[in-house]
């Protein structure tokens, strides 16, 4: 029993003690972008790496989750509601919760585990220590340009997501189930709401600060050479999705009950 007690109390330690450490790397990078225009060479290539890089992932996951969406929906209100309501399910569904939350958790692998990667491998071959001894802040050059794309892209790549998702659900249920084009954009126009657009948009932008924020976290924080960089890679992946799913309830909680 003591054993068990000691256990639980080791862990909860170490959970505060990095949750401490994460909240006090954020305050460093918000403090840092009073230098943002200095670093705008490094926040520009993040964007475009990062960002863009994404979005052939992502709009290729999205088109199969929009086809998937429809055909599950059109399959369960076959014989008890109107047809033109799988437009208005698909669309909700893509923009409040499976674009942001599910594209974020592929995100947290390809984007997060990067980062850490990166980041983990200046670390421990002492690039790091190089910056800081000619000057240069590691918080503002490495940590600070990747919150700022995790917040600024990936609402943008969310956009594309629900466009992408759509118009796959769309397709299929127009061609396939037996859905008019018609009754489709008519379930969509009377479900649409702007407060869904920005519960889906708050959402990726939290998600992005998060994966982002872990992965320069982890990667800073990595020890015992090429080893810890594995593990760094995947405690981030690990972390990132276990607090996405986490903040997925609490945002829509309260999100919704809000707007």
């Amino acid at each position: 029993m003591k054993q068990v007690v000691l256990l639980f109390g080791r862990t909860g330690l170490n959970f505060f003690v990095h949750f401490y450490r994460v909240c006090a790397y954020l305050g460093a990078a918000v403090g840092q972008l009073r230098y943002v225009h200095f670093y705008r060479r490094q926040i520009i290539e993040q964007m475009f790496r990062l960002g863009i890089g994404s979005i052939p992932l992502v709009m290729a996951l999205s088109l199969f989750t929009g086809l998937a969406t429809a055909i599950q929906t059109a399959y369960q209100i076959a014989s008890y509601i109107p047809k033109y309501i799988v437009g208005s399910i698909v669309f909700q569904s893509e923009m409040l919760e499976l674009a942001p939350t599910l594209m974020a958790l592929v995100l947290a692998g390809r984007v997060g585990a990067v980062i850490a990667s990166e980041i983990g491998t200046m670390k421990v071959s002492e690039q790091i220590d190089a910056l800081e001894s000619m000057g240069v802040d590691p918080i503002g050059y490495l940590v600070m340009p990747r919150l700022v794309t995790g917040v600024t892209m990936f609402p943008i790549i969310i956009i594309f997501a629900v466009v992408v998702a759509v118009t796959g659900g769309f397709y299929v249920a127009t061609t396939m189930m037996g859905v008019t084009p018609a009754d489709f954009v008519r379930g969509m126009k009377e479900a649409f709401r702007f407060k869904d657009v920005w519960v889906g948009l708050i959402k990726a932008t939290i998600y992005g600060g998060i994966i982002t924020l872990l992965g320069s976290y982890m990667g800073m924080e990595t020890e015992q050479g090429a080893k810890g960089v594995g593990v760094a890679a995947t405690a981030t992946v690990v972390s990132s999705s276990s607090f996405i799913l986490i903040m997925d309830y609490i945002l829509t909680r309260t999100l919704l009950k809000f707007y």
